[in-house]
């Protein structure tokens, strides 16, 4: 084939060091409006973001020359720079080492924006660790639960 053709889309989710809830309604759209920059600026687009005030669900379509490592290494890195003198309460701001991260396919897409889009509602029910080790087992994903919280 003379050309690379991709279309790779990606839920990926991340929460604050320890969970801390440091995304409050205030600064929740100034940081999300920021990470889809950072996003666009990896040649990658987002197509959905949203969360709590301790995690983040992004859903991103990958660009054809990128590692899904590389994209989330920059969008943790510079969003913490960007937030970190926003105030003296960001000031010990961090994201988790790691994430998680699950294929989407297109039919997929649409569920997968009404799943982020709706993060209030199954956060009355469930923990972050909780939705995690759900998207853990729901993808058939080998985890150790002792390795998992940061």
């Amino acid at each position: 084939m003379a050309q690379t053709l991709v279309k790779l889309y990606v839920h990926i989710i991340f929460s604050t060091k320890h969970r801390a809830p440091f995304i409050s309604g205030e600064i929740e759209p100034h940081l999300h409006a920021y990470m889809t920059g950072i996003v666009k600026g990896t040649g990658a687009r987002l197509v959905r973001i949203g969360g709590m005030p301790d995690h983040v669900h992004l859903l991103a379509l990958l660009a054809k020359t990128q590692t899904l490592s590389g994209l989330v290494q920059v969008i943790k890195k510079e969003s913490s720079k960007w937030i970190k003198p926003c105030g003296e309460e960001f000031a010990e701001f961090h994201w988790q080492d790691g994430y998680g991260a699950f294929s989407v396919s297109e039919s997929g897409v649409e569920t997968c924006i009404r799943y982020i889009d709706n993060q209030t509602t199954h956060h009355v029910r469930l923990s972050f660790q909780q939705e995690l080790l759900m998207l853990l087992r729901k993808h058939h994903v080998e985890y150790d639960e002792r390795y998992m919280w940061d």
